[in-house]
Formats: structure tokens, C-alpha cells, sequence
């Protein structure tokens, strides 16, 4: 083998073994991603004076229930997001109070807005939002 030949080879199995690893990062053939299905069907109730509404209490709580991540946000107000993320179907969605607050992914760094709406380019599809409605301390959450 000359060495131009050899180079050439060496070139593309370097490449190769430094670019599959971060190509299969994300697959979905990993084995130890756990996909779910997004919630449908949604509609459940949560009192707001029971032990499990006490995790609402404050601004920034948040609880998880059915798959779905109830929030009281920054402002007051209650929100509901898909717990399943909407670019691997992990159930890793979770609530933090960065900026202004915002629902992240741990499995892959998915992050959205309170709308549902993508805000890094992990995924384009956005984050299923459900309705909420305040009935005295009933706080319904439903499609």
C-alpha cells in the first residue's frame, strides 16, 4: 500500500470512529432509552388542600400525575405539560425556574417554553400543553 493510499484510509477510519459514536448518541436502538407514549386522554383533578396538592403550594412546585408535569408557575399561575418528552418519548420533563421558567428533558437537554414551543435544536417538535382550570382549590388539568 502506498502511503498517499494509506493516509487516505487512515483518514477515513478516524473520522468514522470519531463521528459514529455522535451519530448513534441519540438513537433510538440504544436499549437503555425508555419510550413512552405522550398522554392522551387527559383529565384528572387535584385538590389543592390534599397531601398532593401541597406540592402546588409555591411558585415554582411543581408534581407529576398521569405523565403530566403540573405547575404552579413563576407568576401563580398552573400550568400542564406532557411529562413525555416530544423528541425521544422519555419521561423525563421536568420544571425549572430558568429563565422566567421553562420545561427541560434530562434524558437528551430538550428544552421548551411554557407554551410547548422548542427553545434549543435538540427537537423541533414541541412539548404537548394541556388546559388547566382553577375551581376554588379543584385545580382541573384536562385536553
Amino acid at each position: 500500500m502506498e502511503r498517499k493510499e494509506f493516509l487516505r484510509s487512515l483518514g477515513a477510519g478516524a473520522a468514522f470512529a470519531l463521528t459514529f459514536p455522535c451519530i448513534q448518541g441519540c438513537s433510538n436502538d440504544d436499549g437503555d432509552v425508555d419510550m413512552k407514549p405522550v398522554p392522551t386522554g387527559v383529565d384528572f383533578t387535584i385538590d389543592l388542600n390534599s397531601q398532593e396538592g401541597a406540592g402546588l403550594q409555591n411558585n415554582g412546585d411543581f408534581i407529576l400525575k398521569n405523565n403530566v408535569v403540573v405547575v404552579k408557575n413563576l407568576e401563580g399561575n398552573f400550568i400542564a405539560a406532557s411529562q413525555i418528552c416530544s423528541h425521544q418519548q422519555t419521561d423525563q420533563v421536568r420544571f425549572f425556574d430558568d429563565n422566567g421558567g421553562i420545561f427541560r428533558c434530562s434524558t437528551h437537554g430538550s428544552v421548551f417554553d411554557q407554551n410547548g414551543t422548542p427553545l434549543n435544536t435538540i427537537t423541533s417538535n414541541p412539548l404537548k400543553i394541556f388546559n388547566t382550570e382553577l375551581n376554588g382549590n379543584i385545580l382541573r388539568v384536562f385536553e
